[in-house]
């Protein structure tokens, strides 16, 4: 049943489920299940040989998998790291920082959103340290984990995938090569084809222009509103009913002489030791001193690990540092604290785990191949085909939880049909992937990118989802619009000036709506 329709129903159903249920392990296992069943028409032996490979792969594929193993190793050293910040009054020192500089819940949403748009380097790497960084500001000025988590997942993957430095960056320049290899017609380089096509990823621009709406303003959506409203009139950031990640599972004595310098520091070891190795590996593997070939091989997730070591190293000796000789009973806390931190990511690791699973399973039914082929056989109309593949590439990543993996099916698809059809309407058309990746990142929720920004900002993980969609699929709408007029008129500049002005008109009406609402 493989590169059939029903590929999409594994998928499909668990994200039925875990929307409807808003239990994410219960709904990813029912997904993982029945498509183990489809790859072998229902046969019981082999099925379960094919749902222990899709954990076993996880962790061990001929060999360590270390790209998941590190990734998940980084996280449990998040933990710990947020653990002894909180242990060592840190996280009490910055908020108590922060009231004194940021006054306003503006400013400390606008902070969040430039921090997100300033560390660039990598999504994860983004999603966990703008959460980090932010989460003491943000709780202080009683902004919803929800708000914090939209602003981190909304900046993250956006600004990467238009920002030639950094991992996405290194990976989709590698691959746009590929596609212009061939192409002798093709006169630029792909580092310059990259660069052409960002003023045409009219997603990104849609998606970060409401992130500063929002930020801006103190207009909400649905059940945005309703989180914000609780966090404004209790102080409660998030549900503490629900299992939270990052959230200590115990309590231990915070120390009231804290300083800023017990979160700034352990942060700011994470985020240089972390592009260092960034850069140390990227050198490693291309064995020339070049930054794009740096960046294009660099090994992520060793880099995170290497990073999330050194910040945590570093926030422990903090923490050691309060004491004084004559309070060893003091350090019985050391291994309570690591274990506490770890313990707070274990749901997220859970989840993490669980959606690679299902990615395997999705893969080997050929779900995205699928998707594609039905692009191919319809025989659309060249101008319809950037607004197409947008939608059908936002549809792949919604059912599949991978935009990396929609850019590595559809790019080169999308690449060949225009070449052969219309050279000029190449590099739009490949824009109108990238930016449909990116929104079906953002609207699944079994998407790694979704997983990792809700534990960066502490908030529940269907929460999150929920929240984020009305404001994911406004910036789509606007986009769509704009590949519509792109394909058919060929003008870049035409389609991003109509992008701009429905957005200042919508903003507009939205904020008439809002003062109504209030009055």
């Amino acid at each position: 049943m493989s590169g059939t329709i029903l590929s999409i129903l594994p998928p499909i159903l668990a994200i039925v489920m875990v929307l409807l249920t808003r239990r994410v392990l219960i709904s990813l296992g029912t997904g993982i299940v029945l498509g183990a069943l489809l790859i072998h028409s229902f046969s019981p032996g082999k099925s379960l040989v094919s749902l222990w490979q899709s954990f076993q792969v996880t962790f061990w594929d001929g060999g360590l998998n270390t790209y998941n193993v590190f990734i998940i190793l980084f996280l449990f050293l998040l933990g710990i790291i947020t653990a002894f910040v909180s242990l060592s009054g840190g996280s009490r020192a910055f908020a108590e920082w922060a009231v004194k500089h940021i006054k306003t819940r503006r400013g400390a949403k606008l902070l969040t959103a430039f921090l997100g748009v300033v560390i660039f380097i990598d999504d994860y790497f983004n999603a966990l340290a703008v959460g980090q960084i932010a989460r003491p500001i943000t709780d202080h000025h009683r902004i919803s984990r929800t708000k914090l988590a939209y602003f981190i997942d909304s900046t993250s993957a956006p600004v990467c995938v238009v920002s030639p430095v950094s991992s996405w960056g290194a990976y989709l320049i590698g691959l746009i090569g590929t596609i212009l290899a061939t192409q002798s017609v093709i006169t630029y380089s792909p580092l310059t084809a990259f660069i052409m096509m960002a003023p045409m990823n009219f997603y990104v621009i849609a998606a970060l222009a409401m992130v500063f709406f929002v930020a801006i303003t103190d207009f909400d959506l649905l059940e945005m509103k309703k989180h914000e409203r609780r966090a404004i009139d209790t102080g409660e950031v998030f549900d503490p009913k629900k299992d939270i990640p990052g959230q200590l599972k115990e309590d231990f004595p915070v120390h009231s002489h804290g300083k800023v310098k017990d979160l700034v520091l352990p942060i700011v070891t994470l985020v240089i030791a972390t592009i260092g190795a960034m850069l140390w590996t990227g050198y490693q593997n291309a064995g020339v001193l070049d930054i794009w070939a740096i960046f294009e091989n660099t090994d992520v997730p060793k880099s995170l690990l290497i990073g999330g070591t050194a910040g945590a190293v570093v926030s422990i000796v903090l923490y050691l540092l309060q004491f004084g000789k004559n309070e060893k009973a003091n350090l019985s806390y050391l291994s309570k604290g690591i274990w506490s931190g770890i313990q707070s990511m274990l749901p997220a690791v859970l989840i993490l785990v669980f959606a690679w699973s299902l990615t395997f399973i999705i893969d080997k039914l050929k779900t995205g191949e699928y998707l594609a082929q039905v692009v191919i056989d319809a025989n659309l109309p060249i101008g319809l085909l950037p607004v197409i593949l947008f939608i059908l590439a936002g549809g792949m990543a919604f059912a599949t939880g991978t935009s990396w993996g929609s850019f590595g099916i559809l790019l080169p698809i999308a690449g060949t049909i225009m070449i052969s059809a219309d050279p000029t309407m190449l590099l739009p058309t490949l824009a109108a992937v990238l930016g449909g990746a990116v929104l079906g990142d953002h609207c699944s929720p079994i998407s790694d990118t979704t997983i990792l920004s809700s534990t960066g900002a502490g908030c529940n993980h269907i929460d999150h989802v929920t929240t984020q969609l009305p404001y994911a699929l406004i910036s789509a709408a606007v986009a769509s619009v704009g590949y519509l007029v792109l394909g058919l008129t060929g003008s870049v500049w035409l389609s991003l000036g109509l992008v701009i002005t429905i957005l200042a008109i919508l903003f507009y009406v939205l904020i008439k709506m809002s003062e109504k609402s209030t009055n």
